[in-house]
Protein backbone atom coordinates (compact mmCIF):
# COMPACT_ATOMS: atom_id res chain seq x y z
CA UNK A 1 0.00 0.00 0.00
CA UNK A 2 1.44 3.34 -1.03
CA UNK A 3 -0.96 5.88 0.47
CA UNK A 4 -4.31 6.20 2.21
CA UNK A 5 -6.77 8.97 1.40
CA UNK A 6 -9.98 9.48 3.32
CA UNK A 7 -13.02 9.63 1.02
CA UNK A 8 -13.55 13.18 -0.20
CA UNK A 9 -10.15 14.47 0.99
CA UNK A 10 -7.38 15.77 -1.26
CA UNK A 11 -4.67 14.95 1.24
CA UNK A 12 -3.80 11.63 2.77
CA UNK A 13 -1.11 9.58 4.48
CA UNK A 14 1.84 8.07 2.63
CA UNK A 15 3.40 4.92 4.02
CA UNK A 16 7.11 4.61 4.74
CA UNK A 17 8.64 1.15 4.90
CA UNK A 18 11.85 -0.16 6.51
CA UNK A 19 14.68 -0.22 3.95
CA UNK A 20 14.66 -3.99 3.16
CA UNK A 21 10.89 -4.00 2.62
CA UNK A 22 11.08 -0.76 0.58
CA UNK A 23 13.73 -2.27 -1.72
CA UNK A 24 11.57 -5.35 -2.29
CA UNK A 25 8.48 -3.24 -2.99
CA UNK A 26 10.38 -0.94 -5.35
CA UNK A 27 11.62 -3.93 -7.36
CA UNK A 28 8.21 -5.61 -7.43
CA UNK A 29 6.33 -2.48 -8.50
CA UNK A 30 9.08 -0.86 -10.55
CA UNK A 31 8.47 2.45 -8.76
CA UNK A 32 10.31 4.37 -6.01
CA UNK A 33 9.23 3.66 -2.42
CA UNK A 34 9.87 5.85 0.65
CA UNK A 35 12.06 4.16 3.23
CA UNK A 36 13.30 4.61 6.78
CA UNK A 37 16.38 3.07 8.43
CA UNK A 38 16.12 -0.70 8.89
CA UNK A 39 16.88 -0.49 12.63
CA UNK A 40 13.52 1.26 13.16
CA UNK A 41 11.57 -1.71 11.76
CA UNK A 42 10.88 -3.06 15.27
CA UNK A 43 9.24 0.27 16.18
CA UNK A 44 6.49 -0.30 13.62
CA UNK A 45 5.09 -3.30 15.49
CA UNK A 46 5.13 -1.84 19.01
CA UNK A 47 1.81 -0.53 20.31
CA UNK A 48 1.65 3.16 21.16
CA UNK A 49 -0.65 4.97 23.55
CA UNK A 50 0.66 8.44 22.74
CA UNK A 51 2.57 10.17 19.96
CA UNK A 52 5.23 11.07 22.54
CA UNK A 53 6.24 7.44 23.06
CA UNK A 54 10.00 7.02 22.50
CA UNK A 55 9.66 4.66 19.55
CA UNK A 56 7.16 7.00 17.83
CA UNK A 57 9.43 10.01 18.39
CA UNK A 58 12.37 8.03 16.95
CA UNK A 59 10.38 7.22 13.79
CA UNK A 60 9.15 10.81 13.36
CA UNK A 61 12.72 12.13 13.59
CA UNK A 62 14.22 9.51 11.25
CA UNK A 63 15.87 10.70 8.05
CA UNK A 64 13.79 9.34 5.17
CA UNK A 65 15.20 8.19 1.86
CA UNK A 66 13.68 6.73 -1.29
CA UNK A 67 14.52 3.32 -2.72
CA UNK A 68 14.53 3.06 -6.50
CA UNK A 69 13.85 -0.25 -8.31
CA UNK A 70 17.57 -0.36 -9.16
CA UNK A 71 18.33 -0.59 -5.39
CA UNK A 72 19.73 2.94 -5.53
CA UNK A 73 19.03 5.02 -2.42
CA UNK A 74 18.29 8.70 -3.11
CA UNK A 75 16.95 11.68 -1.21
CA UNK A 76 13.19 11.53 -0.90
CA UNK A 77 12.76 15.04 -2.36
CA UNK A 78 14.33 13.89 -5.66
CA UNK A 79 11.62 11.31 -6.25
CA UNK A 80 8.61 12.64 -4.37
CA UNK A 81 8.89 16.37 -5.01
CA UNK A 82 5.63 18.17 -4.37
CA UNK A 83 4.67 21.50 -5.89
CA UNK A 84 3.67 24.34 -3.62
CA UNK A 85 -0.16 24.09 -3.49
CA UNK A 86 -0.62 27.87 -3.32
CA UNK A 87 1.56 28.48 -6.39
CA UNK A 88 -0.10 25.60 -8.23
CA UNK A 89 -3.57 27.01 -7.52
CA UNK A 90 -2.53 30.47 -8.70
CA UNK A 91 -0.98 29.06 -11.85
CA UNK A 92 -4.19 27.23 -12.74
CA UNK A 93 -6.48 30.26 -12.51
CA UNK A 94 -7.53 31.65 -15.90
CA UNK A 95 -7.14 35.37 -16.66
CA UNK A 96 -10.90 35.75 -17.20
CA UNK A 97 -13.76 33.60 -16.05
CA UNK A 98 -16.17 32.12 -18.59
CA UNK A 99 -19.54 33.78 -19.03
CA UNK A 100 -21.95 31.12 -17.87
CA UNK A 101 -24.89 33.18 -16.57
CA UNK A 102 -27.72 34.73 -18.56
CA UNK A 103 -30.67 37.05 -17.78
CA UNK A 104 -33.26 34.46 -18.89
CA UNK A 105 -34.12 33.28 -15.34
CA UNK A 106 -34.48 36.91 -14.21
CA UNK A 107 -36.83 37.65 -17.11
CA UNK A 108 -38.92 34.62 -16.18
CA UNK A 109 -39.05 35.72 -12.54
CA UNK A 110 -40.18 39.23 -13.51
CA UNK A 111 -42.87 37.67 -15.70
CA UNK A 112 -44.15 35.48 -12.86
CA UNK A 113 -44.16 38.41 -10.45
CA UNK A 114 -46.10 40.52 -12.97
CA UNK A 115 -48.62 37.72 -13.43
CA UNK A 116 -49.02 37.41 -9.67
CA UNK A 117 -49.43 41.18 -9.28
CA UNK A 118 -52.08 41.20 -12.03
CA UNK A 119 -54.05 38.41 -10.39
CA UNK A 120 -53.73 40.13 -7.01
CA UNK A 121 -55.05 43.43 -8.42
CA UNK A 122 -57.93 41.59 -10.09
CA UNK A 123 -58.99 40.04 -6.78
CA UNK A 124 -58.53 43.35 -4.94
CA UNK A 125 -60.72 45.12 -7.52
CA UNK A 126 -63.41 42.41 -7.32
CA UNK A 127 -63.43 42.68 -3.54
CA UNK A 128 -63.73 46.47 -3.67
CA UNK A 129 -66.56 46.16 -6.24
CA UNK A 130 -64.67 48.41 -8.60
CA UNK A 131 -64.69 47.06 -12.15
CA UNK A 132 -61.41 47.47 -14.02
CA UNK A 133 -62.77 46.73 -17.46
Amino acid sequence: MKAWFYPGDDSGHEFVYPKPKAVALAKANNTPVPSMPAELAANTTQPATTVKAPHIVAMSQAHLKAQKPTEEEVEIAEVFARPNPVQTAKAQLPATLPTTGSPVPLIGLVGLLSLGAGIGLRFAAAKAKCPLS
